[in-house]
C-alpha cells in the first residue's frame, strides 16, 4: 500500500514495451525486475515498474551505447552482458540514488606498473602535494567564480579569494586540507538562502525545508550523505555521477583509483577518483545552480523516507544520469595530467615515450595538426510549467493552458496597479492642469471658424466613417489628446468638440460636402 503513494502506476500494455534508446550515449534502468543479457549476439536490456516496461536491443553496431547504467538494486546482469559491453568500449555503472557508487567496470587496458609504482612513491617524490595544491587551486577559483558571478556574494568570493591566495604558499597536505575546507565553508554558506521553486500546484505536498538549499550538511548523518532535501539530493547523485566518470577515466589510464593524494586512505572510497573530482565539482555545483535559478521541480520526482531521507525517483534519476558525458570529458584532462605528472618522476630511458592520452586523444591531434575538443555541455534540465508541474518546451515558463490564466491575471494585476497610479496625487495634477488647458482652448474658440457645412450631422455621417483610414496617432497629433482617447473617436464612441471638426474633415479627406 505505501508504494503506491510514491511509484508512479500508468495502464501499459505489457506485450508491447515502450523502447529504450540512449540519450547521449547512456541508458539508465530502474525499476524492478532489471534484467541485462545477451541473445542471439545482441545486448538486451529491460526495466520499468509493474506493467510499464521498458525494452531495448542492441547489434554490436551502431548501437550509440557508452554507458549503461543501473539505478536499480532488483533484477540480473548476465556475464556474457559485462563481455558484449567491454567488447564495444562501453561502461557499466551502478549508482544508488542516495548517491552512492555501487560498481563501475570499463573496457580492459593493459596497466602501466612503472606508472603506478610512481603514484605509490608520489608521497616521498613531493609530486603529491604540487598535484593537491593544483587541484583545489582549481576548485576554490571556480567556487569563487560561482560566489562571485552567480550568487553575487562577494563577501563569500573574498573569503574563497584569500583561502586560494594562502594555498601557494601550503607546505604540507594537512595545511592544503585546512584551506580548502575554509573556502568550501564560505562557498556553501553563500547557498543557503538560494530558493527552490516547484509547481503552484505542488506547493501543498512539499515541506518547508524543501524550500530553500539550507545547509549542505544533513541532519541524519552530520555530512553532505542522505540529504533531506532535493537540492541537495539532486548534488550528491550528480556527484556520484562524477565520481563514477573519474573512476573509469582512472582505471583507462591504468593507475590505482584507491591512492589519492589529497584524501586518506580509506577501504569505502577511491581516494584518486575522489581527489579528481574537486576541480570539476563547482561545474556540477552551477549546472544544478542554473537550473534552481531558471525552472522549478517537480514534487513527483522525489519521495521522503521514514527517517526523512529525501531520495530521487527512477525516471528523475535516469534524466541526470544523462549528463555523464559532460562531466566525463571534464575530467579527461585533469586525470591525463596527472598521469603526465607522475610519469615525469620515474628514471626512464630516452626511448620511453610518455603515457597515452587515450581520454582527450591530446597526442594524436596534435599530430594531425587539431587542437583539443572542447568540453561538451551537459544535457538540459527538463523544463515544467510553474503552476501545474508538466513538462514544457525551452525557453517557455507556463503551458499553454496555465499560460492563458498567467496572462488574465497579469492583466488584471497591471489594471489594478494603473488605476491606483491613476488617482494618484501626481497624476490629478496632470488630469487638473490637461482639463485647464481644454477649458481654456473651449473659451477661446470662436464658432465662426467653423465651416457653415461642417454641421454634427455632416461630421456623423461623413468624417467619422472615414477616420478608419487615418491611424490612431495622427488623430492625436493632429487634436492635441492622448492616444487611447484618439481611439475612442476614431471607433465612434465619443463626439469630440466642434473645434475638432475641421482638423479630422481633413485627415478624413474631406474639404466641402
Amino acid at each position: 500500500m505505501a508504494a503506491t503513494q510514491t511509484v508512479l502506476h500508468s495502464p501499459h500494455d505489457r506485450n508491447s514495451p515502450s523502447v529504450l534508446t540512449p540519450k547521449s550515449g547512456v541508458v539508465t534502468l530502474f525499476g524492478y525486475g532489471v534484467r541485462v543479457f545477451v541473445e542471439r549476439g545482441h545486448l538486451v536490456l529491460e526495466d520499468g515498474i509493474g506493467d510499464e516496461r521498458r525494452l531495448a536491443r542492441f547489434a554490436r553496431v551502431y548501437h550509440g551505447l557508452k554507458r549503461l547504467v543501473v539505478g536499480s538494486s532488483d533484477g540480473m546482469v548476465s556475464l556474457a552482458a559485462l563481455g558484449w559491453l567491454a567488447d564495444q568500449d562501453a561502461a557499466f555503472v551502478m549508482l544508488e540514488r542516495n548517491g552512492a557508487v555501487l560498481a563501475t567496470t570499463g573496457p580492459v587496458r593493459p596497466s602501466d606498473a612503472r606508472l603506478r609504482r610512481a603514484q605509490s612513491l608520489a608521497g616521498r617524490s613531493g609530486i603529491a602535494l604540487e598535484i593537491a595544491r593544483e587541484l583545489i587551486l582549481q576548485k576554490l577559483g571556480k567556487q569563487e567564480d560561482v560566489a562571485r558571478n552567480t550568487l553575487n556574494d562577494s563577501e563569500a568570493a573574498q573569503k574563497i579569494a584569500s583561502a586560494r591566495t594562502a594555498l601557494k604558499n601550503a607546505s604540507t597536505l594537512e595545511n592544503i586540507r585546512y584551506l580548502e575546507a575554509q573556502g568550501g565553508l564560505a562557498y556553501w554558506s553563500s547557498w543557503r538562502s538560494v530558493p527552490i521553486v516547484f509547481p503552484r500546484t505542488d506547493m501543498r505536498r512539499v515541506p518547508t525545508h524543501w524550500q530553500n538549499f539550507g545547509a549542505r550538511i544533513s541532519p541524519l548523518t552530520h555530512s553532505p550523505r542522505l540529504a533531506v532535501n532535493p537540492a541537495n539530493a539532486i548534488l550528491n547523485y550528480l556527484y556520484a555521477v562524477l565520481e563514477a566518470e573519474t573512476r573509469l577515466a582512472v582505471a583507462t589510464l591504468g593507475l590505482d583509483p584507491g591512492l589519492g593524494f589529497l584524501h586518506v586512505d580509506s577501504r569505502t572510497r577511491d581516494s584518486l577518483a575522489c581527489d579528481l573530482m574537486e576541480p570539476v565539482r563547482p561545474l556540477v555545483d552551477a549546472y544544478v545552480l542554473d537550473w534552481l535559478r531558471r525552472d522549478v521541480l517537480r514534487r513527483e520526482w522525489f519521495f521522503e523516507q521514514r527517517d526523512g531521507n529525501c531520495r530521487l525517483m527512477g525516471t528523475f534519476a535516469a534524466r541526470l544520469a544523462e549528463t555523464a558525458p559532460a562531466w566525463s570529458h571534464a575530467v579527461a584532462p585533469l586525470a591525463e595530467w596527472v598521469a603526465h605528472s607522475l610519469w615525469k618522476t620515474q628514471s626512464k630511458p630516452a626511448h620511453r615515450r610518455p603515457p597515452a592520452t587515450r581520454l582527450t586523444q591530446q597526442h594524436r591531434r596534435q599530430v594531425k595538426g587539431g587542437i583539443s575538443a572542447p568540453i561538451k555541455t551537459s544535457q538540459r534540465p527538463p523544463t515544467v510549467c510553474r503552476i501545474c508541474g508538466i513538462e514544457i518546451g525551452v525557453g517557455r515558463s507556463y503551458c499553454p493552458s496555465c499560460n492563458r490564466t498567467v496572462a488574465r491575471e497579469g492583466m488584471i494585476e497591471a489594471a489594478k496597479l494603473g488605476r491606483v497610479k491613476g488617482h494618484g496625487p501626481e497624476a490629478r495634477g496632470r488630469q487638473a492642469e490637461k482639463q485647464r488647458h481644454h477649458a481654456v482652448a473651449v473659451k477661446s474658440w470662436n464658432p465662426s471658424e467653423k465651416p457653415h457645412w461642417l454641421t454634427e450631422k455632416v461630421y456623423r455621417e461623413e468624417v467619422q466613417p472615414r477616420l478608419s483610414g487615418a491611424t490612431v496617432r495622427s488623430i492625436s497629433a493632429a487634436l492635441g489628446v492622448s492616444e487611447p482617447y484618439a481611439a475612442e473617436i476614431r471607433a465612434g464612441r465619443y463626439l469630440p468638440h466642434p473645434r475638432h471638426w475641421v482638423a479630422l474633415s481633413k485627415l478624413a479627406g474631406i474639404d466641402s460636402v
